[in-house]
């Protein structure tokens, strides 16, 4: 009776089952399963024991295909497979599919290349969480500064990346502190926080790259980038002081810079222009020293040539400028009426409002123009001079 039997249990039925009959119902059933043919058979018959061989046979071609099968795997555009050989590395494959043996012969590990690697120093995720012991460090004056800083980077060699260092990850951030504590403690503070922080994480960043290339571990160093640099908090009231005290001082040199642009140029004109008059008075005097001394050269001629004359005509001149500007008569008695009307109102007036240089220039042009060739007319020249004076005399009452 089999298992499925629905008189199973049933209190009519004529006992209990047969179990070698179970057994040899379920032997053949596995024997179906196995590839043998059904029906009854005796255990010591072959034909169940090769269709259970061919079974395994079958098994073991499915098992060995899935393992095969296992050893594919496909390499982005932006990574690198590094195939290691019972723990050994073998190549660094390329993007694209590609299979190895299966485990556990050999493994693969797909390293990112293009991936932006980040590590903090003096810091974790926030600038809030302080490393202090990371973050403090001394100048080259000898003060202590708070540098807060984060470094990326790239991988340009998985192979030195995985198997040349231990912690890869770490060895970037202890080359940072290393190369920004060198950096810093070759400066000055206040170069180091305020116009040389580029400058700072330029040779730190380089500084870093020399040490990873030396221990070869197949990483590229990105970007250095400051996040905070000050003093310590202990000390921050007092340097708020020290840079408002160099702020002032600063803002008083300009000052005093903007002050002494604007005097110079003014004290520098004004002596160019001093220079100039003085120039321009040298010029003027040399010029009329040299106009008296062609004069007194051609009056020194006229002179040779009628002495008396240019006698009597030079002191006629000076005393025309002598007497031009006096408020006096003089009246000749001996040669003159004995009834004279004398209208010194008038006479006053003329006096003051000519121009007494006016009447030298012409008696001057009227003495230029007499002719003096000879010593012979002396005295004729002298008499027409005279006659001329007091016809100038009489036109003026």
């Amino acid at each position: 009776m089999g298992l499925n039997d629905p008189q199973w249990g049933n209190k009519n039925s004529g006992g209990p089952p047969d179990l070698e009959a179970l057994l040899r119902k379920l032997k053949a059933k596995v024997s179906t399963l196995m590839g043998g043919k059904g029906g009854t058979g005796t255990p010591g018959s072959g034909a169940p024991m090769k269709g259970f061989a061919g079974g395994m046979s079958l098994i073991a071609i499915i098992i060995v295909l899935i393992w095969a099968g296992s050893g594919f795997y496909i390499v982005d555009a932006s990574q690198r497979g590094v195939v290691l050989r019972f723990g050994k590395l073998i190549e660094t494959t390329l993007p694209g599919p590609r299979w190895h043996l299966p485990f556990p012969i050999e493994t693969v590990q797909l390293v990112n290349l293009s991936q932006v690697r980040t590590v903090e120093v003096g810091y974790r995720e926030n600038v809030k969480n302080k490393m202090v012991k990371e973050s403090l460090m001394l100048t080259d004056d000898e003060n202590i500064i708070d540098i807060q800083f984060a470094v990326q980077y790239f991988l340009s060699d998985p192979a030195e990346y995985l198997f040349n260092n231990r912690m890869p990850d770490e060895n970037v951030r202890q080359a940072a502190e290393t190369a920004i504590r060198e950096v810093v403690g070759k400066n000055k503070m206040d170069y180091v926080l305020y116009e040389g922080r580029e400058q700072v994480a330029a040779a730190a960043t380089k500084l870093m790259q020399d040490i990873l290339d030396r221990y070869k571990s197949g990483i590229l160093i990105s970007k250095l980038t400051m996040q905070n640099a000050q003093p310590p908090e202990q000390v921050q009231a007092a340097f708020d002081d020290a840079v408002k005290a160099g702020q002032d001082r600063e803002r008083q040199k300009n000052e005093g810079q903007a002050y002494a642009n604007d005097v110079i140029p003014r004290a520098s004109g004004a002596a160019a222009r001093l220079i100039q008059e003085s120039q321009g008075y040298k010029l003027s005097v040399i010029a009329n020293a040299e106009g008296d001394v062609s004069r007194f050269k051609q009056i020194l001629v006229e002179y040779q040539k009628a002495p008396a004359v240019t006698r009597e005509r030079m002191y006629l001149d000076m005393m025309q400028q002598v007497m031009g500007n006096i408020s006096k008569v003089l009246v000749d008695q001996k040669n003159g009426n004995s009834l004279l009307y004398l209208p010194l109102d008038k006479l006053i007036e003329t006096s003051r409002g000519g121009s007494p240089e006016a009447d030298s220039q012409a008696a001057a042009k009227a003495d230029n123009a007499a002719p003096a060739t000879s010593q012979g007319n002396d005295n004729s020249a002298a008499q027409r001079a005279r006659d001329s004076l007091l016809s100038r005399d009489r036109g003026a009452r």
